[in-house]
């Protein structure tokens, strides 16, 4: 395809990425249809907020619980196989949650483990996308993958709050298992039997905790690997402006409704980001722009701390959010750049660390508002983040000749197997 950027259609040419995106939606809806059913049960059976927010919070827990240890499953059993049997297994327990008058602890424990098997499935998934999509197919799916996710993000809250509205979370439990039974058919008449890449036989597998270690080697030991990483965790530190979307509308005057839009405003550029990223820039273009969009995604905020006008303050967080499409074509150079025996695991390392400093970044800047104006706490993160981001920039290594050679299996296998 040379320089030109690969086209939607030519992703979606390829049948077997049509069956994936398709389960992928609809997995999407029912994570989502999952966590606004079960808080809206929570909160009617129990009136704590609380447990209405750890509801809603088991999503996030799960990945840094959970990912590391649960991703290794993609990389030892076939992929197609894990896909399946995660679906099915959130089909079944989702269906469970429907039952009247389960206690709510009990309520609470199958949510937890519901939510276990979705770092499997999306470990998985990522880790086929780079062997099914060719050349720029692969990095304009992960932009199209990026833009379908947030807006099924807020379609699906929206929409499950309709639901429980009109029907009952009961009945919204029952649509979302059926989301799963849907996802689970799409995968098993679209996908061959894909088969996990066995590890080097060099490094034969001891236990489950040396599966996991030689996930985290694998991207520590390589420097272009752990650059790619860091450089996405670092930037993650903005996200503290979403802990503070509430107080920082309360200093602007406004209520529920500005809130919304703060919320909405930097995964707004995040999409519009990525159309433009994978479908108006060539693809050398995009690399080369990586690292420079990082640090303007961090440094769009620092003007916050000034305190400007609301529409200054939103058009900020959407520049934020525009340049921080770079993550997109960087998912991809990651993909492509890990071993394909231990690129489950890589993908669940890395997930677990991006939910870990975002929600670290929330709490953070929740706790910093306590004490000084949310404007200075959103500017301060900006500039923490920059300084961070910066810092792995003048480090950042050369891309080799051949941008998608996988980083240095035989090392990795040398050293898990002295694991």
């Amino acid at each position: 395809m040379g320089e030109s950027p690969a086209r939607y259609r030519d992703v979606f040419a390829v049948r077997e990425y049509r069956h994936l995106f398709g389960a992928n939606v609809l997995s999407l809806i029912g994570d989502q249809l999952t966590a606004i059913a079960l808080a809206f049960t929570v909160f009617e059976r129990s009136h704590s907020s609380t447990l209405a927010a750890i509801t809603f919070a088991v999503t996030y827990a799960t990945w840094i619980i959970g990912g590391p240890a649960l991703s290794v499953l993609a990389d030892r059993f076939p992929r197609r196989t894990v896909m399946l049997t995660c679906d099915l297994a959130r089909a079944g327990l989702v269906l469970s949650l429907a039952v009247p008058g389960i206690p709510i602890p009990a309520l609470l424990g199958v949510a937890l483990l519901t939510n276990m098997f979705r770092p499997p499935f999306q470990a998985a998934r990522a880790s086929l996308m780079p062997d099914l999509l060719d050349g720029d197919r692969y990095p304009v799916a992960n932009g199209l993958d990026n833009i379908v996710g947030e807006t099924t993000q807020v379609l699906g809250f929206a929409v499950g709050g309709i639901l429980v509205a009109a029907a009952s979370a009961r009945g919204v439990l029952l649509v979302d298992s059926a989301t799963f039974v849907a996802s689970a058919l799409l995968i098993a008449t679209g996908l061959r039997g894909t088969v996990a890449s066995a590890p080097p036989a060099e490094a034969p597998s001891t236990s489950r905790l040396a599966d996991m270690a030689a996930g985290a080697r694998v991207v520590f030991s390589d420097r272009r690997l752990r650059s790619y990483l860091l450089l996405f965790w670092f930037s993650c530190l903005v996200y503290g402006a979403e802990g503070v979307a509430a107080p920082l509308s309360k200093q602007y005057g406004g209520g529920a409704f500005t809130g919304g839009l703060i919320l909405a405003a930097m995964p707004l550029g995040v999409a519009v980001g990525g159309v433009f990223l994978t479908r108006g820039c060539p693809p050398a273009l995009r690399q080369r722009l990586t690292v420079p969009l990082a640090v303007v995604s961090c440094a769009a905020l620092v003007p916050v701390a000034a305190h400007p006008p609301l529409p200054v303050l939103l058009a900020l967080l959407i520049a934020s959010g525009l340049a921080g499409a770079f993550s997109i074509p960087l998912n991809a150079i990651f993909g492509r750049a890990v071993p394909a025996a231990y690129r489950a695991r890589a993908f669940g390392v890395a997930m677990s660390g991006v939910c870990a400093v975002q929600g670290l970044a929330m709490i953070g800047a929740g706790a910093a508002a306590e004490r000084l104006a949310p404007t200075t706490v959103v500017g301060g993160a900006g500039l923490l983040a920059t300084l961070s981001v910066v810092a792995v920039a003048a480090r950042w290594p050369r891309q080799p000749t051949d941008q998608h050679a996988p980083a240095r299996p035989l090392r990795v296998a040398a050293q898990s197997s002295a694991a």
